[in-house]
């Protein structure tokens, strides 16, 4: 068993590469979590990041991510005892760690317990939730507005977007650069990032789908909708837009996790209002 650390897109190949061969739907992680998450935060946040891979025979076994007090982690099913050698890194890192995994992924729970971490039962917690693609609705939208896909052209115009749509609680930090780093990096497709387009131009709700081509199944992440055009049916129509263009694509089925709590209930409102159905939930572990 070989452990050896990597940062930048190096990194994020590898990690996405052991989630695509290990998925399954009682997997917490999809490819497009770590594309959004280690893109759209590298240019703030990355340097104070370590991610360490076990390699064994020549295949990746396991990874984890402490950014840098919370550890994400994936660990092939078939390898489960790897767990503790993971956590074991992360632990000699921040002995007073979190780490978030689904309620369904048995051996990271048991692993966690194990190694002295307690279920966070008034955390805030996200749910898993899944549509298949063969009876969709129809996206509808006010007279002047248009749906349609973002262009690689326009960067600016799309963080601008995710910008407006996220600052309610405080002022988005997402810049241009790191718009273009999600846009560059795979599997991001442009036909599956769609935007609803306002009659002055600019981008009033936005929905991007990240697909697994090897599981036939996408990942809505984010969606946002500005202030000024909520409560027009907006996020629906661009969410229900983009899936049909999933479809198109040739994937059977996608998922959303938002927050399943109820101190912030919209989102899932809004996803399970077109067709979404709630699975398993997420659990935060704590060690003090």
């Amino acid at each position: 068993m070989q452990r050896y650390e990597l940062a930048g897109a190096d990194a994020v190949r590898a990690m996405q590469e052991l989630v695509q061969r290990t998925w399954s739907p009682r997997s917490r992680l999809h490819v497009g979590d770590v594309a959004w998450e280690r893109a759209v935060n590298s240019g703030r946040r990355g340097d104070t990041w370590r991610t360490a891979f076990w390699e064994d025979g020549g295949q990746v076994v396991a990874w984890g991510w402490a950014e840098p007090d919370h550890l994400s982690l994936v660990v092939d099913p078939g390898r489960a005892e790897v767990a503790g050698d993971v956590i074991n890194w992360f632990q000699d890192l921040h002995p007073d760690g979190a780490c978030s995994v689904l309620e369904d992924e048995t051996q990271l729970v048991d692993a966690l317990e194990k190694a002295g971490y307690q279920a966070d039962d008034e955390a805030p917690f996200f749910t898993h939730h899944r549509i298949e693609l063969s009876d969709l609705g129809t996206p509808v939208v006010p007279d002047g507005f248009m749906l349609r896909h973002a262009k690689p052209d326009e960067v600016q115009k799309r963080a601008a977007a995710h910008r407006a749509a996220w600052s309610d609680l405080g002022p988005s930090k997402v810049t241009d650069e790191d718009m273009a780093a999600v846009m560059s990096t795979w599997p991001y497709e442009s036909e599956l990032d769609w935007v609803v387009e306002a009659p002055n131009g600019e981008f009033a709700a936005t929905a991007l789908i990240w697909h697994d081509k090897v599981h036939g199944i996408g990942l809505v992440e984010p969606v946002g909708c500005a202030p000024a055009y909520r409560r027009q049916g907006l996020a629906a129509a661009v969410n229900l837009a983009a899936l049909h263009a999933l479809r198109d694509a040739g994937a059977k089925a996608a998922m959303v996790c938002p927050r399943g709590d109820d101190a912030y209930p919209t989102a899932r409102a809004l996803y399970q209002s077109i067709g979404f159905r709630p699975g398993a939930r997420s659990k935060l572990y704590v060690r003090r």
